[in-house]
């Protein structure tokens, strides 16, 4: 998911293409190592810098989809159409390629494995990659946190991470995962089928009494809409933790 870059005093480092992974038909997950990285939590992202050989450069953000892993990183990037940066890292960049990263980067929508609150993960399109390095850093952690996850996504294809997340739901890992398709939906499909609303967060979502801690990541209108329904439904607003990109995810 690409975001605004957040300033701070960090280095660049040169990260190494190790390997991609097909995640959707717009969407792969790139794999780097990274030698000199000294560890995130989930829920930061980091900049990437691209310089042409004429030195034009281009900077985007990335969320991380990884938990800490020494030297090793993954983003999860979207084609984004007239994009700048996406479309050449998804189309023009190779196994073996090298370009430079910053960070980590964010210090307020991050989750540290370790607590005993529930855990309320919501996520609209992208937005489900933050996300889905809290779910990985709780199953390497061992935490036996109870975790939800609510996912909206146009449709079954556009599902990100789907294969593993469907090995995750009701397995031992206490991660209980919802989807909700809201523009087609496959012939016999048993899910939810519409944007996320009141009734679906009343029915899906922990309830206010069990102070879960939540985080709520996607477009801006879906975050804050859904922000505003978990309020409405009566929970902690210092409880519900905000990520938001714009409606196209940046220009990158």
């Amino acid at each position: 998911m690409a975001r605004a870059a957040v300033q701070r005093r960090l280095r660049w480092l040169v990260a190494e293409v190790r390997a991609f992974v097909d995640e959707t038909p717009r969407v792969k997950t790139i794999r780097l190592a990274c030698p000199g990285w000294e560890g995130h939590l989930a829920g930061q992202h980091i900049d990437i810098r691209l310089t042409a050989e004429d030195g034009y450069q281009a900077q985007r953000s990335y969320s991380l989809a990884s938990p800490a892993n020494g030297a090793r990183l993954e983003v999860t990037v979207e084609r984004v159409e007239g994009g700048e940066v996406s479309p050449f890292l998804l189309d023009e960049l190779r196994v073996g390629d090298r370009f430079e990263v910053r960070g980590p980067v964010g210090g307020y929508f991050v989750w540290r494995p370790g607590g005993n609150e529930p855990l309320q993960l919501i996520g609209g399109g992208s937005g489900v990659v933050p996300l889905m390095a809290m779910i990985r850093a709780k199953v390497v952690s061992g935490s036996q946190q109870p975790v939800r996850l609510l996912l909206s996504a146009r449709s079954e294809e556009d599902v990100i991470y789907r294969r593993e997340l469907d090995d995750l739901a009701g397995g031992p890992n206490g991660v209980d995962i919802r989807y909700t398709l809201t523009r087609s939906q496959p012939q016999g499909w048993a899910g939810l089928s519409r944007r996320v609303d009141r009734e679906m967060l009343e029915e899906v979502a922990w309830s206010p009494g069990e102070r879960p801690l939540c985080f709520v990541c996607g477009p801006t209108a879906f975050v804050e809409s859904v922000a505003s329904t978990l309020v409405q439904l009566g929970h902690d607003p210092g409880r519900i933790r905000t990520e938001r990109f714009g409606p196209t995810g940046g220009t990158s």
